[in-house]
């Protein structure tokens, strides 16, 4: 088994893991900056730590290592919070997949930019994931018990899509041409600057005890993103850009699986679909 798939598949488990603690945040109604700065701050502390023991010298340009981190970490701390707003209105077995989108996205990049090359039934997992797309948008339309709040949560979806893209980019950049722990590190502790900036001047912070909610949320949430997130770095900086991120964007098949049993959110015929189909477009794109 390559490495790079190893490592995607460590990824995929820690991050869905992770993916499913923004249901959880916002099921307690604990403030969406607060726990993302939280979750941010934890990694950048682990990284930190993780950086200065390994005592081995940085490699590449530090002033590419500060772009790619200021790019990665506005980005993915806008994603984070508009995720777990359209998760206040939206049932994650919609919210999580329709997020899922930015893989077209970052596919497209790679076949431009890296020119990378898909096989016939890699293009096949493509189009069945923008099937899945197509089915759980038409849910919304269909689903009577939706709320009014549905159309403000697929803005937030929309926001989530193109920032998690552009994360996802700046992510294999930088696994390609800076240090691992040093840009965690950095893009981290931006990361938790963003979000306080935004909890500042956003009122999302729930009072009393859900503060004390988000914190702890955000700091399992921050040591799971921590080691899934290297898993991540490791495998882009070997493997092909446009397979692990499908691979690792099943990571919301756990998410919903976990919301289903914990939560009883209901697992309509849709969303069962929608899970199957995307199973086999990572299968596919693993060829």
């Amino acid at each position: 088994m390559a490495a790079w798939y190893l490592n995607s598949l460590v990824a995929l488990l820690l991050l869905g893991t992770q993916r499913f603690l923004y249901k959880v945040a916002a099921e307690r109604g604990a403030g969406s900056s607060l726990t993302t700065a939280v979750f941010m701050a934890t990694v950048a502390l682990l990284s930190g730590i993780a950086y200065l023991g390994s005592g081995e010298p940085s490699t590449g340009s530090l002033t590419v290592l500060l772009l790619l981190a200021l790019l990665n970490s506005s980005s993915f701390a806008c994603a984070t919070i508009a995720q777990i707003e359209a998760l206040k209105r939206l049932p994650a077995g919609i919210a999580y997949p329709l997020t899922r989108l930015s893989l077209v996205l970052v596919i497209l990049f790679s076949l431009i930019y890296f020119h990378e090359t898909l096989q016939p039934w890699q293009w096949l997992g493509v189009a069945l994931g923008l099937g899945v797309v197509a089915l759980l948008g038409g849910e919304v339309k269909r689903d009577r018990t939706l709320s009014h709040r549905s159309g403000s949560g697929l803005w937030f979806i929309l926001a989530a899509v193109f920032c998690g893209a552009i994360s996802s980019v700046s992510c294999k950049l930088a696994a390609m041409h800076a240090d691992t722990a040093g840009f965690m590190t950095l893009t981290y502790s931006m990361g938790t600057v963003f979000s306080v900036l935004i909890n500042r001047h956003w009122k999302t912070t729930a009072p009393g005890g859900r503060r004390k909610e988000a914190l702890i949320i955000g700091l399992v949430m921050g040591v799971l993103n921590f080691f899934g997130f290297y898993a991540l770095l490791k495998a882009m900086a070997t493997g092909p850009l446009s397979a692990i991120v499908l691979l690792t964007g099943m990571h919301f098949v756990i998410a919903i699986i976990l919301s289903v049993l914990i939560y009883r959110e209901r697992l309509t015929p849709r969303r069962a679909a929608a899970v199957l189909l995307t199973l086999l477009a990572v299968f596919l794109m693993k060829q």
